[in-house]
């Protein structure tokens, strides 16, 4: 009996996250929500109150799903030019881009301080992360002297979102691919 509460969330909380991620806020009703997750209007009113409590649950779920993939590679064994190449190269879906950045081009999203906490979070959570690996790097010789840890990790960020959005709008992972090996041969330098 305990299960089928949890269930109900949780099936509302990845419908949702679906929905944000293919059709943006505005685009994610309340109704589009219950007809994917298979629940009624008395169940997802049960467990949120309403549309903005629930995208930010799925929000957060996507946010701490993102970092803990990104901590498979950066936070890994390897050299730090390894890690960096293993977060850049990591399997995603880049013609649907980035769940977060993708919320992050949605001007409901970015109006609402609550909605747009998980984003900020998660990309100064990665721009710290990578700046660590990066700082580590340097005091061991693995990657150039010259290198600026953080400036560094904030292109890497921007190399990543950017990449998104050429490849979407090529309609070919190509253009993310180009990026992250230029990024890769500078860092490797």
């Amino acid at each position: 009996m305990y299960s089928q509460p949890v269930d109900t969330r949780d099936k509302l909380i990845e419908s949702t996250r679906e929905l944000l991620w293919e059709r943006g806020y505005v685009g994610t009703s309340p109704k589009a929500i219950q007809a994917l997750s298979g629940v009624g209007q008395g169940s997802m009113y049960h467990h949120f109150s309403g549309k903005p409590e629930l995208a930010l649950a799925a929000l957060r779920r996507s946010a701490e799903l993102l970092r803990a993939e990104a901590e498979r590679s950066l936070l890994g064994p390897g050299t730090a030019v390894e890690r960096v190449t293993g977060y850049l190269r990591r399997e995603r879906e880049v013609l649907r881009g980035c769940r977060i950045g993708r919320m992050a081009q949605d001007p409901e999203v970015i109006a609402d301080p609550q909605l747009r906490a998980p984003l900020a979070e998660t990309f100064d959570w990665l721009r710290e992360t990578i700046t660590t690996v990066l700082a580590e790097g340097r005091s061991r010789g693995e990657v150039a002297p010259d290198l600026v840890p953080e400036t560094t990790a904030a292109t890497v960020l921007a190399v990543v979102q950017g990449g998104y959005v050429l490849a979407r709008s090529a309609d070919s992972a190509e253009p993310f691919r180009q990026a992250v090996d230029g990024l890769i041969a500078l860092i490797s330098r």
